[in-house]
């Protein structure tokens, strides 16, 4: 497919004019357009609940999620998957985010490093990429032949591969046994796909990512129970989680932390199956860390 064909190179009649704008003007012409994206995602739900299912049932049987793209598309999957780990308590390596470029291109823009096929399957590979893996080729563009690359790799591996892209008929929805088009139209400046392109895949990875932890048991309600209190702030939700999951007052919240030794759903399963801290954490281990299953089997069995 032809550069300027794509859906994300065309040019937007609503800001044609927009170097002649006054500030209140364009600010609503980018507003406007950003409104568009999330009904564009929304279109996309039942691909994106099916790339969620299958991130999940792999993760439940151990596997990995890999995200790769390049420019915008690959930083934003690496964004994602950095806050995994702090947010959701996992292993750093369970979600893993690559980019062309290396990481050096976080900070500088790499342009050519994305028109290697090659690279991207190199490294796919040198980031340990195996069968029963999950991968999610993102290109705003749709054409990115290092992301191509990569995705030719992981089916090659034996892993899932899923697209995200912004333009119909991609070219990497071809290479993907799950294809996610979210069609947010031409970006307020022409080709600029870091905004509305940029935007819908913010909000996709936050499904898939989010989606999978809520799945894997790692919230119970709303609550991040599986917070990393590494800092004042998280020490604090983390009383704030226990105290507003059981509606106890801050101090009972603060002894139970306590007594288990700071674990969050330890506290949790405490109170609500009246067991001590090694009780709870056999229940928790019985559930696969399901906070949510290990509450509900102990109220059935009562």
């Amino acid at each position: 497919m032809k550069l300027d064909t794509l859906l994300t190179e065309q040019r937007n009649p609503a800001s044609a004019g927009i170097d002649r704008m006054s500030t209140a003007e364009l600010l609503r012409v980018m507003n406007a357009e950003d409104h568009k994206v999330a009904d564009a995602v929304e279109a996309a739900l039942p691909r994106i609940g099916e790339a969620l299912d299958r991130i999940a049932e792999a993760m439940q049987a151990g596997a990995r999620l890999f995200y790769t793209g390049a420019g915008t598309s690959g930083r934003l999957g690496v964004l994602d998957a950095s806050e995994c780990p702090p947010t959701f308590n996992v292993p750093p390596d369970l979600v893993t985010g690559f980019l062309a470029g290396g990481d050096g291109a976080l900070r500088r823009s790499v342009e050519g490093a994305e028109d290697s096929p090659e690279q991207g399957a190199d490294d796919l590979e040198a980031y340990g990429f195996q069968q029963g893996d999950v991968l999610v080729g993102i290109a705003a563009s749709g054409r990115t032949p290092y992301v191509v690359g990569a995705m030719r790799r992981a089916r090659a591996l034996g892993g899932t591969v899923i697209s995200l892209a912004c333009t119909t008929e991609a070219e990497v929805s071809k290479h993907a046994e799950i294809a996610i088009e979210v069609l947010c139209g031409p970006e307020v400046i022409t080709g600029s796909t870091r905004m509305k392109a940029g935007t819908a895949t913010k909000l996709v990875l936050n499904m898939l990512s989010t989606g999978a932890m809520i799945k894997l048991g790692h919230v119970y309600g709303n609550l991040m129970v599986n917070v990393q209190q590494t800092n004042e702030k998280l020490r604090d939700r983390a009383r704030r989680i226990v105290e507003q999951a059981l509606e106890i007052a801050p101090e009972e919240a603060r002894q139970l932390l306590a007594k288990a030794s700071g674990e969050v759903k330890t506290a949790i399963a405490m109170h609500l199956l009246g067991v001590d801290a090694a009780a709870a954490r056999e229940r928790l281990q019985g559930a696969n860390g399901n906070l949510r299953q290990a509450v509900d089997a102990g109220t059935r069995a009562h």
